[in-house]
């Protein structure tokens, strides 16, 4: 993939991630979604699995499954439908991809450097602070601007 259209889905995924960091989803129950949904609509166990096809101990088994995060998507994406809902997923960062993607060639460059940096300080021949940070800086960016499969 060529390095301009990299920037611009990175970007762009940048912009779409960004408003959903902003959105705070409500906490998921402790029951999990489809229990505690099912429930909030007077649906019994067994009436979801008339819909799903399934015996009730079923619908009990999944409904403990997403309590326990051991549940499938595909499992989820079927009882959401039955609940006539939407399953929504998303892998939502902390920060933005830029900041992942500086801090994480700040990190590679860093490690390049030590091994120098140590020794030349063994030889005491070490670089003043500045000078150390401004070649980090350098180096970073210089990793930044090359293939991003060398930053991991």
């Amino acid at each position: 993939m060529n390095k301009k259209f990299a920037n611009l889905q990175l970007h762009q995924m940048d912009l779409a991630l960004t408003k959903l960091r902003e959105v705070r989803p409500p906490t998921r129950p402790g029951s999990g979604w489809v229990k505690a949904i099912r429930e909030s609509l007077g649906m019994s166990a067994s009436a979801l699995a008339r819909k799903l096809g399934v015996t009730p101990a079923s619908v009990a088994k999944l409904e403990k499954a997403e309590a326990d995060e051991k549940i499938t998507l595909a499992s989820l994406r079927k009882l959401a439908s039955a609940l006539d809902c939407e399953l929504q997923y998303t892998l939502v960062p902390r920060k933005s991809l830029e900041e992942i993607l500086e801090d994480r060639a700040t990190l590679v460059a860093r490690e390049r450097l030590r091994p120098v940096s140590h020794s030349m300080s063994l030889e005491d021949q070490s670089v003043d602070k500045s000078a150390s940070e401004k070649h980090l800086q350098l180096l970073a960016k210089e990793i930044l601007d090359g293939p991003r499969r060398n930053l991991w």
